[in-house]
């Protein structure tokens, strides 16, 4: 019955989640439903409390920053008109004869700097929306176009990305944002290859069948001729900065630093920094590149006090319901029917850590409808033993750090993801016109790239 209870549980966050209702009350009670059916009814109170409740609180700690910095730099971005800027000199080096491709490099750029993706849709869709519309291209394209250049090879795969995906794997294996870069790269190049590809072949398709834009009720507006808009490199200087003092931070300044004091009670008994360094690094970078767009930009504010607070809330309900999920977890891997679960995953090529651990994030980020969620649950409940045996079968850290990552951004983006329908909303299209282009960039490819980075990975070690 434990068992049976977890399973069901999981599959009613799946589907509550998908019929809209949020996870902030469903995680929570459907974790307490597992309980309920383990027999431990007497538990409710107490595992909602010192389980839950902990679980949730302690990724908050963790990785709050992250998310407040990024949801910040997003929204100054944004409004200093830095986005736009960059997706317009993007398109018009491009060219409109290749739409595609120009949006997925706009959105790549961006993302890859930091920018969050609901920002990046915002910006870009509406030059996306009149490129597609004076080249005669597929209006149903535009989504895929998006998805494709936020929520893959940006998010999990190039080094150094400061994606959440890209950190949260950091204090489980003591690495850092640019772990395996090599294999990184060749992941990001194998979905970026494959998603243009296809997509550039599927508007061929289209418009060869005599399908055009076609008619859309509630476009987008042009933007205004006047419209505040910095200069490209200007735009671009605060993106630099985040990738640039990321990797410096990373690898020379936080490592040559002395932490010792780390082993006082008070800072957590650690023995090094390596489960922090990573985190620090990203953290140093936003602030670092929120101070440069605030300096830069400061005779173009209307009114900087309201694009601060306007960023910093932004960030609060993203985290808030990843840290549910994350408590959901923590409860559902405190369970006696959860041995079964994990003796099953961790039991999938015992000598090869590596794919279980790709099973496991792939599964649960698919039934979350969460890439940073479902790789969070994963790792809190496997991530030691996970690292254990990499550990014994002479596998590197930074290996199992990409996978996880990587492995996170496939089945994430089913139906129910909350980032799918929010870009569809934000388009102006229907799963029906438009979902299935999204799931071959952003479930189909990622996983082909997956299996090569777990294959070379094998073969050849970190690298």
């Amino acid at each position: 019955m434990g068992t049976l209870g977890i399973l069901l549980s999981l599959a009613l966050l799946m589907y509550l989640a998908y019929r809209g209702i949020s996870v902030l009350l469903l995680a929570p009670l459907l974790a307490l439903l597992a309980v309920l059916m383990s027999g431990e009814a007497a538990l409710l109170l107490p595992t909602y409390t010192q389980v839950f409740m902990k679980a949730m609180g302690g990724y908050v700690i963790q990785f709050f920053p992250l998310f407040l910095l990024g949801a910040l730099f997003g929204k100054l971005m944004d409004d200093s008109g830095s986005a736009r800027a960059i997706a317009h000199a993007i398109v018009n080096k491009v060219g409109s004869q290749r739409a595609v491709l120009a949006i997925v490099l706009a959105c790549g750029i961006l993302t890859y700097g930091g920018v969050s993706l609901f920002v990046v849709a915002f910006a870009v869709y509406p030059i996306g929306a009149a490129l597609f519309r004076e080249a005669g291209i597929p209006k149903r394209l535009i989504p895929a176009a998006i998805a494709l250049g936020s929520f893959t090879f940006t998010m999990t795969a190039l080094p150094g990305t400061p994606a959440i995906q890209n950190a949260i794997p950091s204090p489980f294996f003591g690495t850092d944002a640019f772990a395996a870069p090599g294999l990184g790269l060749i992941g990001g190049l194998i979905m970026f290859g494959l998603g243009t590809w296809w997509l550039s072949a599927q508007q061929r398709k289209l418009m060869a069948a005599g399908e055009g834009y076609g008619h859309h009720s509630g476009e987008p507006d042009s933007e205004p001729a006047d419209a505040p808009r910095p200069g490209f490199w200007i735009a671009l200087l605060p993106i630099l900065v985040v990738i640039g003092l990321n990797f410096v931070m990373a690898k020379q300044v936080l490592p040559a630093i002395d932490t010792s004091y780390l082993a006082k009670p008070e800072f957590g008994g650690l023995q090094d920094a390596r489960s922090l360094i990573g985190i620090w690094s990203i953290i140093v970078a936003l602030s670092a590149a929120v101070l440069l767009l605030v300096v830069l930009h400061w005779a173009r504010w209307a009114d900087l006090m309201k694009t601060i607070n306007e960023g910093s809330f932004g960030s609060m309900l993203p985290i808030l319901n990843t840290a549910t999920e994350v408590g959901y977890g923590t409860v559902i891997a405190s369970l006696a029917g959860f041995v079964v679960i994990r003796d099953l995953v961790l039991g999938i090529a015992p000598g090869n850590p590596l794919i279980s651990e790709a099973v496991a994030v792939n599964v649960l980020a698919g039934i979350t409808g969460s890439a940073s969620g479902g790789m969070s649950i994963a790792l809190k409940t496997l991530g030691a033993e996970y690292l254990a045996m990499a550990t014994a079968a002479g596998i590197s850290p930074e290996l199992l750090h990409r996978v996880a990552a990587m492995a996170s951004g496939c089945m994430d983006t089913l139906p129910h993801n909350g980032a799918v329908i929010s870009l569809l909303a934000i388009c102006r299209l229907t799963h029906r016109e438009s979902y299935g282009f999204i799931a071959m960039n952003t479930v189909v490819f990622p996983l082909v790239a997956l299996v090569v980075v777990i294959t070379l990975g094998t073969l050849f070690g970190n690298f």
